[in-house]
Parts: C-alpha cells; structure tokens; sequence
C-alpha cells in the first residue's frame, strides 16, 4: 500500500440558515415593528436551516509522484477537498488517510504576517507548513532566489503587491520537503513567467522528488501541461477520474451545452460606432441547432447594430475545440460599405468536411482595426461536430486532429 492520500465516502457538510431580508427602515418603520412583534409574537417567522453537502461520497487514491488535476465549476467543491486533506476543515464523515507530511497554497496570504517582513514570514510561513528552524535556515535562499523578491526582503508584506505574496508562498511551499503538495487557483494571481516557473517547479518534486501533486484550476491548458491525470467534481460529487483529455472533454462539453444562441444583454455602449449584439448557429435551411454532422454547412448569424458608419468596423471570429486556445480565425471580409445605420446581420458559412469531430466554441473580438479594440466576447456559442458515413472511410471514433477535410487526389501513371 503505497498510497499518500486515501479517502474513503469523505464528506463534508454545512448548515445554511435562511433568513427573511430585511429592507432599510426609517426611526418610524422599527418602533412600528416592533410594537407588531410584540403583539403577532406568535406567527413570527422562524429562520429555516438547510443542510448542505459541499462534497459527498468522495473516494481517490494519490500514489507519490502523481500529478491530479482538480477540475469542476465554481461551487464544485474543488477548494473544499482540499481545505479537507490540508487539515484546516474536519469531515461531516468518511476517512482520510495521509501518509507523510502535506504543504498546502490555498489563498494568497494564508499564513502571512502583514506587519513582519518577507525575512520574518518566510520563517513564520514555513513554521506554520511544518518545517523546523534548522531546515528553513537551509532552504532560506532558494526560497529567496526563486521567489525573486530579495529587493524586497526586509520590507513588511503588508506592502506587497497579491503577486508577490503569491511568488514568496509559493517559493515556502515548494521547497519545503513534504511527501504531498496542494496548489488552489492562486497561481492565476501571478505573471505569466512565473506561472510557467511554478509549473516546471511542481513538474520537478513530483518526477524528480516523489511528491504528490494536487492541483486546482480553471486553466485547462496548465491542467493539461502539468497534470497526468485528473478528478472532475461536480456538485460536490466525483462525476469523472481518470485522464486528463476526457475529463476536460466531459467538463466543457458540459459548460457549454445548448448555447448555440446568444442575445447581447449589455446596453449598447454609444461610444462605440458598433456593436455584436446577438449570435445565431444555423443549418443551410437557417433552422437554429446545436448539432451537425461534418457534411452539413455550419452557418454563423451575426446581429451587428451599427451607431456611426467607420471604414475601419472589424469582427474577428475565434475558434476554439473543447475550449482550448483558439485554433483557427477566419478572415472577415471588408463589409463596411455594405453596412448601414441601425441592425444589420452577417453571415459566415463553415463549408461541409471542413471540421472533425468535436464540440466548438466560438468568441468574438469587436474592433475599428489598428485604431481601437472595443470588447471580446469569449465563447458565447457552441456546437457539436459529428463524423459522417462517408462511403470508403471507416467510420471510427476520435480521428486525430481539428480538421477532417476531403481533399481531391490524382494518380498520375
């Protein structure tokens, strides 16, 4: 039995009291009250108790060396698991079996002095995580280096900026000598260079070190650039373990299920000589759907309201698969003299056998090109791709790639 970390039906329960909401009241409205009160002290409304589960039924194993990903939405019960294993919780019920001495980064400035400088809370910090006087002296200057802030060393952190707090918790944590390594969304906080350091860091204890590594984000590229397998929570339940590509594919396939119509629900910004304000996905005979095979037309109905004719009027379309980095943008073609004052609406044909299989996500960037971006809206439609009977191909499931195009061959003898 090698196992670090071991939960057996972990739960966690709340209570939730609900109360009437009270509206501001004048000097008038409380003596009136409470005359009422002391007369209908009888029909006075009880506060109703809820209980809540934010985990139930929990049960995993981390074996040293493993790299799980911690994914779900907001509410899902992420930070609670973890807030569990650390220690700073106690379970409703179940087990929780650790084996070895657990590091934990769960909010920017646990564990933080703000008065003490970043000398004296690297020392506070790792007495906190567990580690020993002797051992912090010995790691002093690789928390330093690494968290780049000995400009700053003897400055109280009360001054510093979230970013810097993140860098010097994180630098505590990774290197103290522990068997298992919590991470929550706090590396979001940090810049984009340290995040990489961070995650090349957590790489290192885990392959090179034996730790085990859990790790919560809604960054699904840093979830599959660290991460070997992962745990997709769902309303406090574990909805999927396993590898890293199905649970993301589960987990946005789920977020952006029935969204292939968007209405702009934002006033529209005067200011701006135009704007998107809402997003269709439909067929070639322009019924509205969610889903399509490979050898249909996907057609995308935009609704752009124009205030004030420009020559430079831009809208970039951002492709993405199961929500990844957009893959592909499609060039949008020079419409403004075709534009008018007041509601317009555009069209963008995907011709048949162009897409694989998968779910789509598309964002929309609005601009006057090289002179002002106005706003993005990220990923506010989706559809569904499935692959075709296509006469001499086989139909198999998860051909490679994000294209599937039929392409035209000759055979010169």
């Amino acid at each position: 039995m090698n196992e670090v970390i071991e939960t057996i039906n972990l739960g966690k329960k709340y209570i939730i009291t609900h109360q009437q909401q009270e509206r501001y009241s004048t000097l008038r409205d409380t003596i009136s009250d409470g005359a009422k009160r002391l007369i209908k002290r009888k029909n006075q409304k009880i506060p109703r108790r809820e209980e809540f589960w934010a985990l139930r039924n929990i049960n995993f194993k981390a074996d040293p060396g493993d790299r799980i990903g911690i994914i779900g939405k907001n509410g899902a019960g992420k930070s609670t698991l973890l807030k569990l294993i650390s220690r700073v919780t106690e379970p409703s019920e179940g087990i929780i079996k650790i084996r070895g001495r657990v590091t934990s980064l769960l909010e920017v400035g646990t564990g933080f002095h703000p008065e003490l400088t970043g000398r004296e809370n690297i020392f506070l910090n790792g007495a906190i995580l567990g580690m020993g006087r002797a051992e912090i002296k010995k790691k002093f200057d690789e928390i330093v280096e690494f968290a780049e802030i000995e400009r700053f060393l003897d400055t109280p952190v009360k001054r510093y900026s979230s970013g810097m707090y993140v860098r010097l918790a994180f630098a505590i944590a990774a290197h103290l000598d522990s068997e298992i390594l919590l991470v929550d969304e706090v590396l979001a906080v940090g810049d984009a260079q340290f995040r990489k350091k961070c995650l090349g860091k957590m790489d290192d204890v885990s392959s090179k070190e034996g730790r085990a590594v859990l790790f919560v984000s809604h960054n699904m590229g840093i979830i599959r650039s660290l991460c070997e397998s992962a745990v997709l929570l769902d309303e406090g339940k574990i909805k999927f373990k396993g590898s890293v590509e199905e649970a993301i594919s589960i987990y946005e396939c789920e977020s952006l299920k029935n969204l292939s119509n968007w209405v702009n629900d934002k006033p529209f910004n005067k200011s701006s000589y135009f704007d998107l304000n809402s997003v269709s996905i439909i067929d070639s005979k322009m019924n509205n759907k969610n889903e399509y095979f490979n050898s249909e037309k996907v057609i995308i109905k935009m609704g752009i309201f124009v205030n004030e004719i420009h020559t430079q009027m831009k809208v970039q379309l951002y492709f993405h698969k199961y929500g990844e980095i957009a893959f592909f943008y499609p060039i949008f073609l020079n419409l403004n003299d075709k534009l008018k004052l007041g509601q317009n609406y555009v069209y963008c044909e995907i011709p048949a056998y162009i897409l694989n299989e998968g779910n789509y996500s598309i964002s929309f960037n609005i601009s006057l090109h090289n002179i002002k971006a106005y706003v993005t809206y990220d990923r506010i439609v989706n559809f569904d791709v499935k692959i075709d009977y296509i006469e001499g191909i086989p139909v198999i499931e998860n051909y490679p790639g994000y294209v599937f195009p039929i392409l035209n061959w000759y055979i010169d003898n």
